[in-house]
């Protein structure tokens, strides 16, 4: 056996030292296809782990490792806040997603989730789609979010957007003791996929808008959306989002934007969007609450999408996707309320949620996702791929 080096053995613990909360992690190389991959399993306790996979040019592997170790772990809680039987887990694929991307590289990706044996379930994320996964199945049965043609659910974002409605609702009645949005003012960042049908969702329900996007044309079809229905879409340039007077802020694009500097604009009496890992640091949910601003935790606010790839490994059932996408309000509403009454942050007291329902389950079976695999097979016979 080959000695390490200090150096090296240096570099060895500290990897492990990262990955620490982890249960496994594998690096995909594959040098035919150029596939540079890492997969995170963080926790399988509930179930098989459950994450999509995310293509994205990280400037260093080290960078790439901190990302998919943190988003992984973000999925255990999100799958234990949605009531799935999935653990947290995530991919990540070193490369350009706007160039880099051929059949090959998403087959080679698919033998290495073939080869955990079911261990882990993956899907598309940022910089990757339905039809990249429909290359991978051929090569594993361990995808999720594929298209309808090909025997999966269609469009997540749709379930998602539900999700951030009721969640909002949730807000609504632990604010003002109602479910009614009508003559309520929202902040919206980002008018992509979920956040334009939010957008929508809420001038329908007859909430006035100030609303932002990289795109300023989305903005202006929005703006006319709402002149028949008599509501108000006003536009704002960039970050002036955070300054805004409204009743919600809801953030619909990047993670990361509530820090220090953003915190200190805010002049919302509330927070609920489908943006991932919102918060900068823990600590800001702790800068939240001393502002008096109500903060929805993210990872229970966007888990209509995860309820329905999840859904879909045992046969989609969009009835049965939408009855539990409307139990985000009861959880979010329970979480809020706990968080009040025993004067901690909402994100504490989302956290204390997800540890005792993981603690519940830890001695269940699992017995329908132990039968997954035998789905996969009905795939094949139906000739989906």
């Amino acid at each position: 056996m080959m000695e390490l080096t200090s150096d090296q053995a240096l570099l060895q613990w500290d990897i492990f030292q990262e990955m620490s909360e982890h249960e496994q992690v594998v690096f995909c190389n594959d040098q035919e296809s150029g596939l540079k991959a890492i997969i995170a399993i963080h926790d399988t306790t509930l179930g098989p782990a459950l994450g999509g996979c995310r293509m994205f040019p990280y400037r260093t592997t080290e960078e790439a490792l901190e990302d998919v170790l943190r988003l992984s772990r973000g999925m255990t809680k999100k799958c234990a806040a949605a009531d799935v039987d999935f653990g947290g887990g995530k991919a990540v694929i070193i490369g350009d997603p706007a160039k880099d991307k051929t059949p090959e590289l998403f087959r080679a990706f698919g033998q290495f989730v073939e080869s955990l044996g079911g261990r882990f379930y993956t899907g598309t994320d940022m910089g990757t789609t339905m039809d990249d996964f429909v290359h991978a199945m051929k090569e594993t049965r361990c995808i999720v979010g594929v298209p309808e043609e090909f025997g999966g659910s269609g469009d997540s974002s749709v379930p998602t957007a539900e999700g951030v409605i009721n969640s909002v609702k949730a807000v609504n009645y632990v604010l003002y003791g109602d479910q009614n949005l009508s003559g309520k003012s929202f902040a919206i960042q980002g008018l992509g996929k979920v956040g334009y049908k939010v957008a929508v969702a809420l001038l329908r329900a007859g909430a006035d808008l100030y609303v932002t996007d990289l795109q300023p044309a989305i903005c202006v079809e929005l703006k006319e959306l709402g002149k028949p229905l008599f509501q108000d879409v006003q536009i704002v340039d960039g970050d002036d989002i955070y300054r805004v007077k409204a009743d919600v802020f809801v953030p619909c694009a990047r993670g990361g934007i509530l820090n220090d500097h953003t915190i200190s604009k805010l002049n919302v009496r509330a927070i609920a969007g489908s943006a991932n890992n919102q918060l900068k640091e823990a600590r800001h949910a702790e800068v939240l609450l001393q502002k008096g601003i109500l903060y929805a935790p993210d990872y229970i606010v966007n888990g209509g999408g995860l309820i329905q790839v999840a859904d879909e490994l045992y046969g989609s059932n969009k009835k049965r996707v939408g009855a539990k996408t409307q139990a985000i309000y009861h959880t979010l509403v329970d979480v809020l309320t706990t968080a009040k009454e025993d004067q901690i942050s909402t994100e504490k007291a989302a956290e204390q949620f997800v540890e005792q329902r993981m603690s519940s389950r830890s001695k269940r079976n699992n017995f329908f996702t132990g039968q997954l695999r035998p789905k996969w097979t009905i795939r094949q016979e139906k000739g989906l791929f």
